[in-house]
């Protein structure tokens, strides 16, 4: 969530900020008139306690009586008025960074840069369905009937790609000389990340407190009623909150954390988009990462995680573009959000797989996951998370971009030794 103060003094930041996002600016008003009820309703609160203090020393047993009531009441109504100035405040998006372009919806979204190049055939390129039903590597028809539609089943070799996929971007991230060499270039530090196998439920008040489960969220979400807890649509929902309401120690900064998980999503604002094949899917594959670091190395520490993302896709050789988002279509706990696209052959466009947000104190500031620095100071973390792969849509990108003219798939050469040397997928 955003400071308090920096709405109650700088209003028209904020103003702003909702402006460019496409949110009701009247938010700001909303917020600022309850705020100032419970401010209001605080000082009275203290001066009644006051007054009490001074008729129970005075035993003055009729006024005290008289005041206690009054308290009650009060205490009564800032409990309506705080609940209600949360919600508010929960709300708020946060500040883009300076150097996001504003930005009605992802039209005005801008390419950065762009790598590799597109391949090219001497047939028509089918879509990974037709690929995947021809070899019998994706099955969504059994999964239709097994539970309903956009599930899958990945089978044989795309079931070992998988795997390969997650051996493959562990060792990349686990490799004290390939991180470093990758956080050179940024002018990082050069910690490797720590492997995590991360819960795929989390309760509901958490969820709210990492920004993640907002009203317009909630159709999104899976939610098990019997247990009172959500499945998680990322591994990042619960890496996020890894330290909450804890102090880290400054030397210890940043620390970073590569998760792999199955997440859920009910793709509800989705309706009509992507159904056909596994672009969109309820259940899906995801290896994420995760850091926490110091305010003034986060902005820096996002550039180092779409570093590893494209160093990454280089690995596989998949041409993709780098993007800047704009306002109007970044996540609201975002401060900076950059994707990366690749080219998916049937479509003749790129298409997005991969996303790093960069959150600031957003999250931490609701999570209470503070820094005690080497003065003693204490202040919030800042966070930032992003997709390594998401395990779908990646393979999409591997079976259109590699597809040969005989229906086979050849295989990335780096990803062959976790298939036993398998250098391509024949029926």
């Amino acid at each position: 969530m955003l400071d308090i103060n920096l709405i109650r003094k700088t209003p028209e930041i904020v103003r702003k900020t909702l402006q460019d996002r496409n949110i009701k600016t009247t938010l700001v008003d909303d917020f600022l008139a309850l705020d100032d009820q419970w401010r209001k309703l605080v000082q009275e609160i203290d001066n009644n306690r006051a007054e009490l203090n001074k008729f129970s020393k005075e035993r003055n047993i009729e006024e005290a009586k008289k005041v206690k009531e009054k308290i009650k009441t009060s205490e009564a109504a800032i409990k309506d008025i705080e609940k209600r100035r949360e919600d508010l405040i929960y709300a708020f998006p946060n500040i883009p960074a300076v150097s996001v372009p504003v930005g009605k919806d992802e039209s005005e979204n801008k390419v950065i840069r762009t790598w590799g190049s597109a391949p090219k055939f001497s047939f028509e390129p089918k879509d990974h369905v037709a690929i995947g039903e021809n070899l019998d590597i994706i099955d969504i028809e059994r999964a239709g009937k097994v539970i309903g539609t956009r599930f899958a089943y990945l089978k044989g070799a795309a079931a070992l790609l998988e795997f390969a996929l997650i051996q493959h971007t562990f060792s990349i991230l686990t490799s004290p000389k390939i991180i470093k060499k990758i956080a050179g270039a940024i002018g990082v530090s050069p910690k490797p990340f720590i492997p995590v196998v991360p819960p795929v439920m989390i309760r509901p008040d958490v969820f709210r407190r990492l920004g993640r489960l907002n009203p317009e969220d909630k159709d999104e979400r899976y939610y098990l009623q019997q247990d009172d807890v959500y499945l998680v649509g990322s591994a990042e929902h619960t890496l996020g909150p890894l330290h909450m309401d804890e102090t880290l120690i400054e030397a210890d900064l940043p620390i970073r954390y590569v998760g792999f998980s199955t997440s859920f999503r009910r793709e509800a604002g989705a309706s009509g988009k992507d159904t056909r094949g596994i672009l969109r899917v309820h259940q899906f594959d995801k290896i994420e990462l995760e850091s926490f670091s110091s305010p003034e190395a986060s902005l820096k520490e996002q550039d180092f995680f779409v570093a590893i993302q494209e160093y990454l896709l280089q690995t596989l050789e998949l041409p993709y573009q780098v993007v800047q988002i704009c306002t109007g279509d970044m996540g609201r706990p975002d401060a900076r959000q950059i994707d990366i696209e690749c080219w998916v052959p049937s479509q003749k466009r790129y298409r997005e797989t991969h996303t790093s947000d960069l959150m600031t104190d957003y999250q931490t500031r609701r999570l209470n996951t503070r820094i005690r620095r080497k003065n003693g100071k204490i202040e919030l973390a800042h966070t930032n998370d992003a997709t390594a792969f998401a395990i779908g849509r990646i393979l999409i990108a591997i079976l259109e971009n590699y597809q040969q003219k005989d229906g086979s798939v050849k295989i990335p050469e780096v990803l062959q030794k976790y298939l036993g040397g398998l250098k391509s997928i024949k029926r």
